[in-house]
């Protein structure tokens, strides 16, 4: 029992074109990349997809699952009316993959090690498990964003996008959580869960889209 394949997603409500209206073919590059890293984790044959994503505790949902992204100006529904509500990291992770099987948040104050725990837990739930992990990276890039131009974020981001094309594990335990919390990066903790899940075994891995519109960075990867 073992993670056999991972995809990378940020999860902002604009990455869905009904939510971005005008401002839809901005984010087509992210979307295109996000659509690539789940064609990878299709193809990797799972048994058991699950959606990883930072909510404020650690829950796992059980199905039906669903939502709308009428919060985020349009009464979108997303999965089954009526279902378990998701946080909008898991909500748009149903989204990206309707065909999950399971979801599972993340508490953002989770430490290194619970989160590591919680991966391992998840890559012996099946023979081959598939993760599908949201999280966007810092919101601190430019003077725009929402957590103001901040100069470590580049830094920070670019550290997290080398140990994703790298499948380092060891870099992404060794995120600092304080630091992440204030670049306001909701990605540290689904990151962790992920690095454990995939323990130390050599992967292919690449970095599919990275960058930083409105000043938020947001990166998507494929592990395999």
């Amino acid at each position: 029992m073992s993670l056999v394949a991972a995809a990378v997603c940020p999860h902002p409500p604009l990455l869905v074109p009904e939510v971005a209206a005008g401002a839809a073919s901005e984010l087509d590059d992210l979307r295109a990349a996000c659509r690539a890293a789940m064609a990878h984790l299709a193809n990797a044959s799972v048994d058991s997809l699950i959606v990883v994503g930072a909510d404020t505790t650690t829950v796992r949902r059980h199905p039906p699952f669903g939502g709308t992204l009428s919060p985020w100006g349009i009464d979108l529904p997303v999965g089954t009316p009526g279902g378990d509500p998701l946080p909008l990291s898991l909500l748009i992770g149903a989204w990206l993959a309707p065909q999950a099987g399971a979801f599972q948040s993340v508490a953002s104050t989770a430490s290194p090690g619970e989160c590591a725990e919680l991966g391992r837990s998840l890559a012996a739930e099946a023979e081959r498990v598939g993760l599908l992990v949201l999280g966007d990276a810092s919101a601190c890039r430019s003077e725009k964003a929402p957590g103001y131009l901040d100069p470590r974020a580049a830094g920070f981001d670019a550290a997290v996008a080398d140990a994703l094309a790298e499948a380092d594990t060891r870099a992404l335990m060794a995120l600092d959580t304080g630091l992440a919390d204030e670049l306001l990066v909701a990605g540290r903790a689904p990151w962790q869960v992920l690095a454990g899940a995939a323990g130390d075994e050599p992967r292919h891995a690449e970095v599919l889209y990275d960058d930083a519109p409105y000043g938020v960075g947001y990166l998507v990867a494929s592990w395999r």
